[in-house]
């Protein structure tokens, strides 16, 4: 089904240069800016990019700085292109103390890295963030990090994590100054605590060839999730995660959420991802449903580009499948906003959050919204922490409704995670590559 009609392309250009002229000048905010160099050496040396995120993924593993610095030798050593860093990296691996000042400077950098993205081991840690987000005008959504349990009592354990996420995200935002942008929309009102939760830490049973087992095990902790949403007046959001387990997630969400107990609340969501090819007939059932539940208050959709696209890629290239996601970036994009058209045309059924770092993606979504009708507050924009820090700024500024999606959680839960943030935005068509870059700004707002 197609959506409302594209906005005017003059209107899109003339929104991304407002919010452009809003953000900082490059380079002003070194510590939460992309390091350039790093992203440029690894987006050229496909090798060097895969050792040292095969690095980053074992640190948690790694007992010591002599064993730090041992892995990372071990993968450097695989490069075949040897610039004179890594070989001065590689000498140091061939002493006691070389391999100390490795391995201490390496787990350093890791722990660097990760606190860029991750605010902190847990919500109430995170307590300073989060206040300060929103006394700056931003909202948040707090993802409790821990992926794919293997065992019940990890899935019990993160389910009561949850539940203690809930109770601590009510308190810090207990008496926080009221945000009348923040608080509510043109459908109602808008919880202050929003918590993200994912369905593979929910069960262990989540497999694709077996996907109702997994549904069954997670529904009673999503169930008791929900309740407490409800209870403590807080927003619960349920991530996509890989392809293989959508459908398993999607029946999960509607399933639960059709039952008379869920019918009028609590606030509650569900992730859409532009980057798969059928992405579109996915919307068309999840729209189905909401018209036909008409759910209070309306399920939020949040509306991303994809995180897996690695993983999905070359897991189909292995046995053989067309892949599921779309292959060039541009591709993604223009699916992008075809499904924010479908969106927005959707309203009241649904509310809509945009989730992008891509400038003209964001610049698209508001002038789609304008086009049709609804005003700035009936649009939600969310960006990542630690990659979008500038943008959402600069949005807030201007008067929209702002998300920070804040992961937190310890550095062996949040490796997947990171690795994932990394993948994206040094690929060579990443949007925050390029605008790093200093690509031309009519090039990075021009239709893709």
């Amino acid at each position: 089904m197609p959506g409302a009609a594209p906005p005017p392309e003059t209107e899109v250009v003339a929104i991304g240069r407002e919010i452009a002229a809003a953000l900082p000048a490059p380079g002003r905010h070194p510590v939460q800016a992309i390091d350039t160099r790093a992203m440029d050496l690894t987006s050229r040396d496909a090798e060097l990019k895969a050792a040292l995120f095969r690095f980053v993924d074992v640190v948690p593993a790694c007992r010591s700085v002599d064993d730090l610095a041992a892995h990372l030798v071990g993968f450097l050593g695989e490069v075949d292109s040897q610039t004179p860093p890594l070989r001065a990296a590689m000498k140091m691996g061939d002493s006691r103390a070389g391999r100390a000042a490795l391995g201490t400077a390496a787990a350093a950098g890791v722990k660097h890295m990760a606190r860029r993205f991750i605010v902190a081991e847990d919500p109430g840690a995170a307590r300073r963030t989060l206040r300060r987000l929103w006394r700056d005008g931003t909202s948040a959504s707090v993802d409790l990090l821990g992926e794919a349990t293997v065992t019940t009592a990890e899935a019990d354990r993160y389910a009561a994590r949850c539940g203690e996420a809930l109770d601590a995200l009510t308190a810090i935002y207990g008496d926080v100054p009221a945000r009348p942008r923040l608080e509510r929309d043109g459908v109602g009102a808008l919880p202050r605590a929003n918590l993200s939760v994912k369905v593979s830490a929910l069960t262990p049973l989540l497999k694709p060839d077996a996907p109702a087992m997994g549904q069954r095990d997670a529904a009673p902790r999503l169930r008791e999730l929900l309740r407490h949403a409800r209870d403590t007046g807080a927003h619960l959001h349920v991530d996509m995660e890989s392809y293989d387990s959508r459908e398993a997630i999607t029946d999960l969400v509607i399933d639960v959420l059709s039952e008379d107990e869920f019918r009028d609340g609590p606030s509650a969501g569900m992730v859409l991802q532009a980057y798969l090819r059928d992405g579109g007939e996915l919307l068309d059932r999840v729209l189905a449903w909401s018209a036909a539940h008409e759910r209070t208050p309306p399920l939020t959709i949040r509306l991303v580009k994809g995180a897996y696209w690695d993983h999905e890629f070359v897991e189909a290239r292995q046995h053989g499948w067309e892949p599921p996601v779309w292959e060039h970036k541009a591709e993604s994009d223009r699916s992008f906003e075809a499904l924010t058209l479908r969106l927005l045309d959707a309203r009241p059924a649904v509310r809509v959050a945009i989730a992008s770092h891509n400038l003209r993606s964001v610049a698209h979504a508001i002038a789609a919204n304008r086009a049709s009708g609804g005003d700035d507050a009936g649009l939600e924009l969310q960006v990542l922490r630690g990659l979008g820090d500038d943008l959402g700024h600069a949005l807030a500024q201007l008067g929209h409704r702002v998300r920070v999606y804040c992961p937190v959680g310890d550095l062996v839960a949040g490796m997947a995670y990171l690795v994932r943030r990394l993948l994206e935005n040094t690929s060579n068509e990443s949007f925050l590559a390029e605008q790093a870059r200093g690509a031309a700004l009519d090039d990075l707002l021009a239709a893709p």
